[in-house]
């Protein structure tokens, strides 16, 4: 049903990592829109060149993005367009290459297509709802499916290589989870996830946007997985306030609910 619009953001997404790639290798110019949040020219780009050219294709549609300024007009829309042009820019700036380009669409506040595309590696994450999810790489589609380890802590948590919370290896020691892999990336993260290459993500903190979980949701929910705030509530997409206020938890979907209450106690530290 969603057909045209995978295609398009799927080639939308593969562009966009052409030109991140086009600055790779160059001594990027960073400017800082808060003391933890660089942006590049690379990431400027690439959100002119995938909101112009969504514009083009779904002019009725809305378009949230994190580079471009947000005048309320999409919260009249049903079909909003959420899109993080580059996801992982310390890890770009500092040539790790765990970093995507991410498009969402979500429809009536609910995600339905997602794209993750990590020009590095060539990997192409996706997603329609209701349809399953897949990888292509090397000229390969590979279907994404989440692991079935239900017990919490043999599973190996997922963390972030540069915003690393203290408040992580709290929850972490409280799950008594002792294997742990670190990743740049929303999207790169759930990609993990839906390749078993890990089972648990916990993000609690407020300062995640809607454009960071919005394609990795659907992603991650159509590999058999789950995605919540921190206490077990579904996230909102298209409003007003694009924080995830609240925090996620990504998961394999075989604890969810355990997790979500051995969490809890924590909660009060969230910031």
């Amino acid at each position: 049903m969603l057909q045209k619009e995978l295609e398009v953001a799927q080639e939308l997404a593969l562009q966009a990592g052409k030109i991140l790639m086009s600055y790779y290798d160059q001594d990027v110019e960073v400017h800082l829109k808060d003391k933890d949040s660089p942006v590049t020219q690379a990431d400027r780009d690439s959100n002119e060149f995938i909101t112009t050219e969504l514009a083009k294709v779904f002019p009725d549609d809305g378009i949230l993005a994190e580079e471009s300024k947000d005048g309320l007009g999409r919260l009249s829309k049903r079909r909003v367009w959420i899109v993080d042009p580059m996801d992982g820019t310390k890890e770009f700036i500092e040539k790790v290459g765990q970093f995507a380009a991410m498009i969402g669409l979500a429809v009536d506040g609910v995600p339905v297509l997602g794209v993750v595309f990590q020009p590095t590696t060539e990997t192409l994450f996706y997603a329609i709802k209701g349809e399953g999810a897949s990888a292509h790489r090397n000229n390969e589609a590979m279907p994404l499916n989440v692991s079935d380890v239900s017990d919490v802590s043999q599973m190996r948590l997922v963390v972030s290589r540069s915003h690393r919370a203290p408040l992580v290896d709290t929850i972490k020691n409280a799950l008594q989870i002792d294997k742990e892999v670190a990743s740049g990336s929303v999207g790169l993260k759930v990609g993990l996830l839906g390749q078993q290459q890990s089972d648990l993500y916990i993000h609690p903190n407020s300062k995640t946007k809607e454009w960071d979980t919005c394609a990795p949701q659907v992603i991650l929910e159509e590999a058999g997985g789950r995605i919540t705030d921190c206490w077990g509530i579904p996230l909102q997409y298209n409003q007003e306030d694009t924080y995830n206020s609240k925090g996620f938890i990504a998961s394999n979907d075989q604890s969810h609910d355990e997790i979500v209450r051995k969490v809890a106690p924590f909660l009060d530290q969230l910031t």
